[in-house]
Parts: C-alpha cells; structure tokens; sequence
C-alpha cells in the first residue's frame, strides 16, 4: 500500500472529522467548562463510539442501518433526544463560572462522565454509520481485504478523530481565557446548552 494512498484516505477522514458537527460542539463545550487536558476523556469517548461504528460498516452490519428507514430514525431520535437533553441540563446549571479551576473539573463531573457524554453523542448520529459505509468501499478491494488493513484504517480513524477532539477541545480551552471577565462569560452555560438544543433539533428534522 503506497503513501498516497493512505494520504487520500487520511485527508478525506480528517476533512468529514473537522467539520463542526455534535460531537466538535462538546469538544469545545467541554473544552471551555473543564479545560483540554480533561476534555480527552471526551475524546476517548468519541473515539470508541467511532470504532464501534466504522467495525460495524466495515463487517456489513451498517447495510442494515442504511436500507432499514425504521432503523436509521429510532438511532436518529435517541441521539436527538441526548442532544436536547445535554442542552437543556446546561442551560438549567446556571452561570458559568471562571473561579473554578479548570483542572479540578469546576463542577464535580468525572472523566468517566465525560467519556461516556462523548460516545453517546457520536454513537447517537447514524449519520456516522451511512457516511463510514460509503467510505469503506472507495479504499477496499478485494486485494486488500485483510484483517491487517482493516485495522490500519481503523486506526488511523481513531488517531484522526482524536486529533480533532483535541483541536477544538483546546480551541475552548482558549476561548475560556478570552472570555475571562467579560460581561458573556456568566451566559457561556445558556449559549452552549441552546446550541445542543438546536444541534439536537436538526438531527431530529434532518433526513439521510
């Protein structure tokens, strides 16, 4: 397998990662709340449910999901409804505050809560699945059909996908400096969890 081909299949994965999406939109959410070093454990989360994902792409399980309407709506419903769950937890948690240390957490959330806000909101989209399922087939050919290849691609989803966590993780973490002492820094709670509604609200309307 040569450079250029896995440079193609790097660019497209990074290119359909870094898009802001649900799962960007934590990163930066917990970026700003808990810092970027905590904010890998979201990353963690993201990555594993991604795994998850692209394993049942590639092992043709996500056919089903892409042929079955009934399928592809209860996953695109249940991810709707976290969405709009996590948003409206956010905007009732009140002000956000910068006298909590970005280290201890500020509020008392583990990484294990973090991690598992970071699967679900990917394991939520099925849109992952459809997009993996017509990925694959563009780098797969019968040539290569190896479990040894099988697993570079998935790991090189899994080192991308975390890449860009983390960038927009420590993007947060910057905006969380920026916003230090300004007059919006006690609203970043209501306008991040009005976001998660509203990302929430068009994966519910959104089609295929």
């Amino acid at each position: 397998m040569n450079i250029e081909f896995w440079g193609v299949y790097a660019l497209t994965v990074f290119l359909a990662s870094i898009i802001p999406g649900p799962s960007m939109i934590l990163a930066l959410t917990h970026g700003i709340r808990y810092g970027a070093k905590r904010a890998t454990a979201t990353a963690l989360g993201n990555c594993a449910a991604s795994f998850l994902q692209a394993l049942v792409s590639i092992a043709g399980l996500g056919a089903l999901l892409v042929a079955s309407e009934t399928a592809f709506t209860v996953v695109k419903y249940a991810g709707a409804a976290y969405l709009i769950w996590l948003g409206i937890g956010a905007i009732m948690s009140g002000d956000f505050s910068m006298d909590a240390s970005a280290e201890s957490g500020g509020e008392n959330v583990s990484s294990g809560r973090l991690f598992l806000q970071g699967f679900w909101v990917a394991a939520g989209n099925p849109k992952a699945i459809v997009f993996f399922s017509a990925l694959f087939p563009q780098f797969i050919n019968a040539g290569q059909a190896s479990v040894q290849h099988f697993a570079v691609m998935l790991g090189v989803l899994c080192l991308i996908a975390f890449l860009c966590m983390m960038i927009y993780a420590s993007g947060g973490e910057r905006v969380r400096e920026f916003l230090k002492g300004s007059a919006v820094c006690r609203h970043v709670n209501k306008i991040l969890g009005t976001a998660f509604v509203g990302l929430g609200l068009s994966l519910a309307c959104s089609r295929r």
